[in-house]
């Protein structure tokens, strides 16, 4: 079984929308989705990845079920050093280095660094999430391994978010998604391409064959987007805020 997880165009957060550049990266990536043979497409509930999967769906002359829990990972803790809250994957390097619990396949959300918020709650619901969905193709979940009696060649497709993707990832494998936010990034209107392995029968785990791909955008010659990264240099300047309009760091 193939599953791709899709993460939407270059967003603008504060509407919920996508931007003339995502727009343009959407029908880049609908143009590249032709190529697949989809049997289920799936789409987060937030405006952003809807209009994403929009450009695909329409070329397809197809519909996408909406599934609430793959509306972004929306976890929060308080962050006590800047006096507010923050989204799980925003961790400065220096603390979640300094916490190996955060690696913890089953503990993770329990560490103190999420005191008081919400990981754990959300984790488990995404685990539920993940777990009803791939019950659906005959996969069931055995430790770190999955079990299925008829493994399959089918793609199904998820329209997304980076911190969700990498969630579901985590779930599919066996991991803390917390190494997963933080030493990996997915651009906007990027694949990541996950297929099962069955090296003994009834016995399949997931791997990894492309993460982030953008080539559709690259041969187009469209730029690669930065939004959701933080800076490359240091600015002072969260370009995840609203509104903000850093310079793109990178050339083709």
């Amino acid at each position: 079984m193939r599953i791709l997880l899709i993460r939407h165009g270059e967003p603008d957060y504060t509407t919920d929308t996508l931007t003339p550049t995502g727009r343009r990266e959407a029908e880049l990536l609908s143009r590249r989705m032709a190529a697949y043979h989809i049997r289920d497409y799936y789409v987060s509930p937030l405006g952003r990845a809807r209009e994403t999967a929009e450009y695909t769906l329409r070329a397809a002359g197809r519909e996408a079920e909406i599934l609430p829990w793959l509306a972004e990972f929306r976890a929060r803790y308080y962050d006590a050093e800047a006096g507010h809250e923050r989204i799980c994957w925003d961790l400065k390097p220096r603390v979640w280095t300094a916490h190996p619990e955060l690696a913890d396949p089953e503990n993770w959300a329990d560490s103190p660094v999420y005191a008081g918020g919400n990981a754990r709650e959300v984790w488990e619901e995404t685990r539920s999430g993940v777990d009803a969905l791939m019950s659906r193709y005959g996969f069931r979940r055995d430790g770190a391994v999955w079990l299925s009696e008829h493994n399959c060649r089918d793609t199904i497709a998820l329209f997304c978010h980076f911190g969700i993707s990498m969630a579901v990832l985590a779930c599919l494998q066996g991991c803390s998604p917390v190494p997963l936010w933080h030493r990996m990034m997915t651009l906007t209107s990027s694949l990541t391409e996950v297929v099962t392995e069955e090296r003994i029968p009834g016995e399949v785990f997931f791997r990894v064959t492309r993460l982030g791909d953008i080539s559709h955008l690259e041969s187009a010659g469209e730029r690669r987007s930065t939004a959701g990264l933080f800076p490359e240099c240091y600015t002072g300047v969260d370009s995840t805020d609203p509104g903000t309009n850093l310079e793109k760091p990178w050339e083709l």
